[in-house]
């Protein structure tokens, strides 16, 4: 019997004749991760993990765009299969990794630090779930946190506001920094009232984000070309043969193509560049006066 991981009765693949009861792994709540809750029959996609009364909580949202949380640990299924979650990084009973998906020195059981007077700001929602993916465990131990513009439009203004200083500094990054574009007008505009030290601002040369996960990554060898008449978020996803039409199918969409990343390999090479220059850029210690 099939697994169908929508069912109001989680255990309805069971029979009476199973004698060994299928053991609980676990498995990092990672943003993106599609999961079941198996006492209400729940599924939605790892929105973030919080500490809430004094306990971890894990929040999901389904397809519709609702919210739930739940207390993170046992009780959950992934693909019909039980599983643990626990927090991204926490130590585990397996064998805990060496390297992040950054290809950073993994650091373990690190004390949680303050965040940052630093920030780095990205355009969109999507942009901050790939960098968490790839970038997360860095970061968190770097006490460094990312911020969403909502656009590149809104960048003078949120920098009037942040006002960045060497010891406060800002790192931004950009979609489709190309020589020519308006996104490259901006940012040679911002550049020039803060100094150095203080701001940082880098991009990549993709329209969307979603084109610096390699293709390959997808089965594909190149990521199709849309036409301008159709949006190219929707033309990916009817090329892959994935649902379209509305906004929710982006949303999901998007997060079966962040499921797919799991390393800094998966990802093309001008994003990954800038990425590490802005964390360094924030992580680095002023110089004394």
């Amino acid at each position: 019997m099939s697994f169908d991981r929508y069912s109001a009765d989680v255990l309805s693949g069971r029979t009476p004749h199973h004698k060994r009861k299928p053991v609980s792994v676990e498995v990092p709540a990672r943003r993106g991760l599609v999961v079941e809750e198996v006492m209400t029959g729940w599924v939605g996609a790892v929105v973030r993990v919080e500490k809430s009364g004094g306990q971890h909580i894990v929040v999901l949202q389904d397809r519709r765009g609702s919210v739930r949380t739940f207390p993170l640990g046992p009780g959950f299924w992934i693909d019909g299969k039980p599983v643990t979650l626990i927090a991204p990084g926490t130590r585990t009973a397996l064998a805990r990794p060496t390297r992040t998906a950054s290809g950073s020195v993994a650091v373990h059981d690190a004390p949680e630090r303050v965040a940052r007077a630093s920030r780095i700001w990205v355009e969109g929602t999507h942009d901050a779930e790939l960098i968490e993916r790839i970038w997360g465990d860095d970061l968190r131990i770097e006490g460094v946190v990312v911020e969403i513009l909502r656009g590149v439009d809104h960048l003078e203004a949120v920098l009037q506001v942040t006002a960045p200083t060497p010891d406060a500094r800002v790192g931004v990054l950009v979609d489709h920094l190309v020589a020519g574009s308006k996104e490259s007008i901006m940012v040679e505009h911002v550049r020039r009232q803060w100094p150095q030290d203080a701001l940082l601002v880098v991009g990549h040369p993709y329209v969307d984000v979603w084109q610096a996960v390699k293709p390959g990554v997808m089965g594909l060898e190149n990521w199709p070309q849309i036409p301008r008449t159709v949006e190219w978020k929707r033309g990916i996803l009817a090329h892959l043969g994935l649902a379209h039409a509305t906004q929710e199918d982006v949303a999901d969409g998007w997060r079966a193509i962040l499921s797919r990343v799991n390393s800094y390999r998966d990802l093309e090479p001008e994003l990954l560049g800038p990425v590490e220059n802005l964390i360094d850029f924030v992580t680095t210690d002023p110089e004394p006066a």
